[in-house]
């Protein structure tokens, strides 16, 4: 393996390689396959999962009117904005070529 002087300063104080440059440490073992566990059945998971939804904070009925209300208005700015552009850029263009 080559490695430059800093590099293998480096490995040196990280105890990865001796002074002569032999690796130090051991490799690690490869983990052992894991056995494949029972599929949850139906029933415990919608319990699962109803346990779950119960932990949910949902929002009240004002926040939802209120965050829809100001996502339409962001729509609606957004999509004046890309068509006034759009229109500005066209017209631009047409009048270049003409």
């Amino acid at each position: 393996m080559s490695m430059n002087r800093e590099q293998k300063r480096m490995l040196q104080r990280q105890g990865a390689i001796g002074a002569d440059g032999a690796p130090t440490r051991q490799p690690r073992p490869a983990p052992a396959p894991r056995q494949r566990d029972e599929r949850t059945p139906p029933k415990q998971f919608l319990r699962e999962v109803r346990g779950e939804l119960r932990k949910v904070v949902w929002p009240t009925r004002t926040e939802v009117v209120n965050y829809s209300i100001i996502v339409l208005i962001a729509v609606v700015v957004l999509t004046a904005l890309i068509a006034g552009l759009d229109w500005l850029f066209g017209t631009a263009i047409i009048n270049l070529y003409e």
